[in-house]
């Protein structure tokens, strides 16, 4: 891992995001590149009336200097970090940037689910993870571990899934992360009986892996959501990370029945990353 792209928006949430890339930095010898997404008007920006050019240049400077000193943190010593300012608030270009510098990895804040109001969907998260080809890492707290020891990549082995876990795991196949391959079995017509699974499991390690060495690794729930047999299952294991299925821009893998991802990326308490089918 050379680069981390980390978009800020002054939040205490793009602090945690921050905040995890500077451990992560650290660890990798990375650089960071610390984005801000400078919310202007087109207009403003190319209006050829002298007052507006002023007034426009002059809260470019403002937003600058506020970024400037947002990053001056203790926690970022030692760590190169590249500050990229956008005039325009579209957050589709986080992916273009990423391209642009090769990035390696995005780490975005992200407030969850709050309620009944489930603010990761149509956020600016969800934008970033339906345009990025890079995998995309989702924190919501401070961070305290983030050695991602345990992770748990949730998927239903059908072939769709195969870029996707492959992706997965290059990403970790240089880290002392365990991954944790995980079949959530539920109730109803979606039921298959121990032998189904197996056969299905069988048959996506042979034409992902080409090979059947992890087949006695695989781990097998059951639950009554998806959500709920990946979130059980992390919290009986230790999981340090949830890994999870992209579709880029149709979102986040429905790869069960209904908005699975972006259920999960709401309701857990682990940071969760994406990784593009």
């Amino acid at each position: 891992m050379n680069k981390i792209i980390v978009p800020i928006d002054f939040s205490k949430h793009s602090e945690y995001a921050l905040e995890t890339a500077a451990i992560l930095a650290k660890k990798n010898n990375a650089e960071i590149l610390a984005l801000h997404m400078l919310e202007m008007a087109n207009n403003v920006l190319i209006d050829s009336d002298e007052e507006q050019s002023m007034q426009a240049v002059f809260f470019m400077k403002l937003a600058e200097k506020r970024f400037n000193e947002f990053l001056e943190k203790e926690y970022l010593k030692d760590i190169t970090v590249t500050p990229i300012v956008k005039h325009f608030k579209v957050f589709r270009e986080v992916s273009d940037v990423a391209k642009e510098h090769q990035a390696d990895l995005i780490i975005m804040g992200s407030h969850g689910a709050s309620g009944l109001t489930e603010i990761f969907v149509g956020s600016n998260t969800e934008k970033v993870v339906r345009y990025s080809e890079i995998p995309v890492l989702i924190v919501k707290q401070k961070p305290v571990n983030v050695k991602f020891e345990t992770v748990v990549f949730a998927c239903d082995f059908s072939e769709g899934m195969i870029q996707s876990y492959l992706k997965a795991c290059q990403f970790f196949e240089n880290t002392s992360s365990n991954l944790k391959l995980l079949y959530v079995n539920l109730p109803g017509a979606r039921f298959k009986s121990s032998t189904e699974m197996e056969t299905t499991v069988a048959n996506f390690l042979e034409k992902a892996d080409g090979n059947l060495n992890k087949l006695n690794d695989i781990h097998y729930v059951s639950d009554y959501t998806v959500e709920d047999g990946v979130l059980n299952f992390a919290n009986i294991v230790g999981g340090d990370l949830i890994a999870v299925p992209t579709h880029g821009r149709k979102g986040i893998a429905h790869f069960f029945s209904g908005s699975i991802g972006e259920d999960i990326a709401n309701h857990s308490t682990l940071p969760v990353i994406t990784f593009r089918v």
